[in-house]
């Protein structure tokens, strides 16, 4: 009965921000979209359908998948969306804390993999693009952790497109800088603050703020996620904005002594 359905797009975390834009314009390019929230309220967007998910939670992914599979019999595009932010000195965050984080940034990213891709295996196509970040080329001061998890997204992702060509399924990265609305937005504090990183992170809090001023917008980082979706030759990764996509080229021809220097002045970094 779902043979005639139109092309399914699954996007996590679309209550707001980067999420919403691509699941509006997944919608406007004749996907059937889902989005997803842990907590959805105030009924759906009426572009795309907003579905319950905790991507923390196997049982919670597992339902979310099949229900969408029940509605619609497949899913072609799916867009993992949903992460956290963590900004401050490294050693302010306990262990407890940074498994939370990875927990959402590449636990849960897996989770919903694991959940969707039989399902592309059997369709024999499928596209996957997940959310990274230009701090998954170069890890900033003061982001140790969420870099962290950025670059494991990257790694992990890099393998697996490896690994799911075989049915015809492609992955793919998108890398943007800052972007605007989405600073301190479902970002964790650390739980451990330290008075001797203060004045660091009252400053690197600063930067950032600063850098909204240029930063891309959630439009913008949507119409990438598009391309990867829709292109017939799709790229690994998207760089989105001047920043990522100049941080991305200057990373890999800069020498590494000159790139730490030029990292550590951005950042007023002394030595």
């Amino acid at each position: 009965m779902h043979a005639y359905s139109p092309k399914t797009a699954l996007v996590t975390g679309a209550s707001s921000g980067i999420g919403r834009a691509t699941a509006e314009a997944l919608s406007r390019a004749g996907f059937t979209v889902f989005g997803t929230s842990r907590r959805p309220g105030g009924g759906s967007p009426s572009q795309f359908t907003m579905l319950a998910c905790d991507v923390t939670e196997d049982a919670s992914v597992a339902a979310l998948v099949s229900e969408v599979l029940a509605r619609t019999g497949r899913i072609d595009v799916l867009v993992n969306n949903a992460g956290l932010g963590l900004f401050g000195g490294a050693e302010e965050s306990s262990a407890g804390q940074v498994q939370r984080l990875f927990d959402v940034n590449l636990f849960g990213v897996v989770r919903v993999i694991n959940a969707v891709m039989p399902s592309m295996r059997v369709q024999g196509h499928g596209r996957i693009i997940n959310l990274s970040s230009a701090l998954g080329i170069v890890p900033a001061p003061y982001s140790a952790h969420y870099a962290a998890s950025k670059f494991a997204l990257e790694g992990y992702s890099e393998s697996l497109d490896h690994e799911v060509r075989a049915f015809n399924v492609r992955v793919s990265l998108i890398e943007p800088g800052t972007v605007k609305g989405n600073f301190d937005q479902n970002a964790l504090d650390p739980d451990t603050r330290m008075v001797e990183y203060d004045d660091a992170r009252a400053w690197v809090h600063g930067f950032f703020k600063k850098a909204l001023l240029t930063a891309v917008t959630p439009e913008q980082v949507a119409n990438a996620v598009l391309l990867a979706a829709t292109a017939p030759r799709q790229q690994l990764r998207y760089p989105v904005g001047k920043v990522a996509k100049q941080v991305s080229l200057l990373r890999r021809l800069m020498p590494a002594r000159l790139f730490d220097k030029t990292l550590r002045q951005e950042f007023g970094l002394p030595g």
